[in-house]
């Protein structure tokens, strides 16, 4: 049957909707606008007008469709060349979907991204769609074939799966980009002491190169580690330059909801590093450096505008 105008339109009304949760199942920005382009067809392909509650239909649609590429994802990750990170995605950015709540600017958080790997497939579908977008048990037992005292089995497993005793901190813009000063000012003193006093005795620090860029292949335990992993980072070398093809300029943004530096050459995005703050410190330094996992924010950034640098390294 072919597609009507307002069939059309009402696709692109949930669009937004469906790429949030999409992306909170998968942990890619581009995986997510993959499965809600299979939804589209699908929903082009379907007898319209026995539908009677398109949102919920679609919904079903992309959940199942998440599902498969979730199960396939664990198979990818256990072969995935070092530590694994999800894709940073921008303030502003629509796949990040609401942010009205507390549950869903931290569903969306990176280090709730990683937390949420532990869950199984169905466990992840069922704490997303209810903790982030408050959709009944019953609605979400239906989705997915169960009953709704099952679906609430599942999503209190989820949730303790992914309770961590640590809270962390809302940030705006404004916090984070002191956040991100005083971090940089730490990391180029040249010295590990400044950065050991803003981190937490039990930071963790991950970084992911996915192959393509030198990454540290297992975390990194404990401030002293992570402080003079980053003192290394930070110094200068010929061959950093040569990496990323010239020098690299530090810049303060907000990604994930969470303080972060972005570090361009150019209009070109060469990392990412998300600061995961608690009311301790710094509890983890998630650095995303995989090129293929920057193609999305390097586009946003060059679409920005200019930016001035907070300081420039390499």
């Amino acid at each position: 049957m072919p597609l009507r105008a307002h069939e059309a339109d009402l696709f692109d009304s949930f669009r937004g909707r469906l790429e949030a949760i999409a992306y909170r199942l998968l942990g890619s920005a581009s995986d997510a606008e993959d499965a809600v382009q299979d939804a589209f067809l699908r929903w082009h392909a379907a007898d319209r007008e026995r539908i009677e509650t398109p949102e919920a239909w679609l919904t079903k649609v992309l959940t199942n469709l998440c599902l498969n590429q979730l199960t396939s994802a664990r198979a990818r990750r256990e072969s995935y060349v070092g530590q694994w990170l999800p894709e940073p995605v921008l303030a502003g950015d629509p796949v990040l979907g609401p942010a009205d709540t507390v549950e869903q600017r931290e569903s969306v958080s990176v280090a709730m991204l990683i937390l949420m790997e532990r869950l199984s497939p169905n466990e992840r579908v069922v704490y997303v769609l209810r903790e982030a977008f408050g959709y009944p048990h019953r609605e979400i037992a239906e989705m997915l074939g169960l009953t709704e005292s099952n679906c609430q089995q599942i999503y209190r497993r989820a949730k303790q799966h992914v309770t961590t005793d640590r809270p962390r901190v809302q940030v705006d813009a404004d916090a984070a980009a002191k956040v991100v000063e005083g971090f940089l000012a730490a990391a180029l003193s040249g010295d590990t002491e400044p950065l050991i006093r803003l981190l937490t005795d039990d930071a963790v620090g991950v970084s992911d190169g996915g192959a393509r860029i030198p990454a540290r292949r297992s975390p990194i335990i404990g401030a002293l580690g992570i402080a003079r992993y980053l003192r290394g980072l930070f110094r200068s070398t010929d061959t950093k330059r040569a990496l990323v093809g010239g020098s690299a300029a530090l810049h303060a943004t907000v990604v994930n909801g969470g303080p972060a530096v972005l570090v361009a050459v150019g209009e070109r995005v060469v990392g990412v590093i998300c600061l995961d703050v608690t009311p301790d410190g710094i509890g983890a330094v998630h650095l995303q450096v995989n090129p293929d996992k920057l193609e999305r924010v390097t586009r946003q950034w060059a679409a920005t505008g200019s930016h001035r640098p907070l300081a420039e390294m390499w």
